[in-house]
C-alpha cells in the first residue's frame, strides 16, 4: 500500500523558508508532504485528506488559532494524526501537547525532527 510506504505529513509554518526546510527533511525521510501557512489552511488540508499521518506545526502563527490550538483541534477531530510542535519562542509543558505529541525547539536539526517522528511512528 502506497500510503504505508509514503505516509502523508502536513507541515504548518507561516515562515515559508522554515516550512520548505521541514517539508524537505520529511520528504527525504519518505513522507509525502503537504504545506500550510496557518492553522485555518491546515484544517482545510485535513478536511480534504483523510490520510494525513503527521502534523508538524509551529506554535506562533497569525490567525485565530495558533499551533497549540491546531494540535488540540486535530487531536479532537483526527485522533490518529501524530503531533510534533515546534517554536523558537514558547516551550509548552509536555502535558499541554495532546496525545503524547512532541515538542522540538527552533532552530532544530533534521536529525532531531526525524528522531521524534520515528519514535512516534514506532509507538503508534
Amino acid at each position: 500500500m502506497d500510503d504505508a510506504m509514503h505516509p502523508l505529513a502536513l507541515v504548518v509554518d507561516d515562515e515559508a523558508l522554515l516550512r520548505l526546510y521541514a517539508a524537505g527533511v520529511l520528504e527525504d525521510h519518505g513522507f509525502k508532504v503537504v504545506e500550510a501557512e496557518n492553522a485555518a489552511a491546515a484544517l482545510n488540508v485535513l478536511e480534504a485528506n483523510s490520510n494525513v499521518r503527521l502534523l508538524f506545526s509551529d506554535i506562533q502563527m497569525p490567525g485565530k488559532l495558533d499551533g497549540m490550538d491546531l494540535a488540540r483541534e486535530v487531536h479532537a477531530r483526527w485522533p490518529d494524526v501524530l503531533l510534533v510542535i515546534t517554536s523558537g519562542q514558547t516551550r509548552p509543558n509536555p502535558a499541554d501537547i495532546p496525545d503524547d505529541g512532541r515538542f522540538i525547539e527552533k532552530p532544530y536539526r533534521a536529525a532531531d525532527l526525524l528522531s521524534e517522528v520515528d519514535d512516534l511512528m514506532r509507538k503508534s
